[in-house]
């Protein structure tokens, strides 16, 4: 059972489905070409400053980096079980694990604020306190670092407001599952995006 209606200029409630989900993947096919320009920076920092890109590396929190790897996988199949919960028309326990996956992300956002706090009292924080950045090369890879992971964060915020948001309707009987499906790809699309944030960043370092 879906709790969707028919909106002009639609007649057929299966085409308007269609075309939501379309329009949902274009924005995030928009959304991985912004995110393919900074991997490609990354990548050629990298290449040009091999030695130098994977020591700076090592001075990221690796096991905050790999804790928020594990926090947001877990809120991604509570999202996915939220989905497939409404497919079922199981609107209500879909509230629930959106609001469990919310807490998570809220788990990660708590994560990445602390790294954030470390960071700066290292110094490590261009336009803010730059103490501890030794070189050009480095300041380039901090920088590329705080432009990633904050964009990354922005989207993150926009994601949990959306699944409270959602959680809400669910819990009122008042969500389609499509709208949960196209939210559901967009917090996937939050932690694919960390998925490769992670190694490129964290993981660069030398063996």
């Amino acid at each position: 059972m879906s709790n969707s209606a028919l909106h002009e200029p639609f007649h057929d409630l299966a085409r308007q489905h269609e075309t939501d989900r379309f329009g949902m993947l274009l924005f995030l096919a928009s959304e991985v070409m912004l995110f393919g320009g900074i991997f490609a920076a990354a990548l050629g920092l990298r290449m040009a400053e091999p030695d130098a890109f994977a020591a700076y590396s090592q001075k990221l929190h690796l096991w905050l980096g790999t804790a928020n790897t594990g926090v947001l996988l877990t809120s991604s199949l509570l999202v996915a079980l939220g989905v497939e919960a409404a497919r079922k028309g199981r609107y209500r326990h879909l509230g629930w694990l959106f609001i469990a996956a919310a807490l998570l992300g809220l788990v990660f956002a708590g994560i990445k604020g602390t790294e954030y706090w470390l960071e700066y009292r290292a110094g490590l924080m261009p336009g803010v306190d730059a103490s501890g950045i030794e070189d050009r090369t480095q300041r380039l890879f901090m920088n590329l670092y705080f432009v990633s992971t904050g964009l990354h964060a922005i989207h993150l915020s926009v994601g949990l407001i959306l699944l409270v948001a959602l959680a809400g309707r669910a819990c009122a009987g008042r969500l389609g599952h499509v709208m949960a499906a196209n939210v559901g790809l967009y917090w996937h699309l939050v932690d694919v995006v960390w998925i490769f944030l992670f190694p490129t960043l964290y993981l660069a370092r030398p063996v």
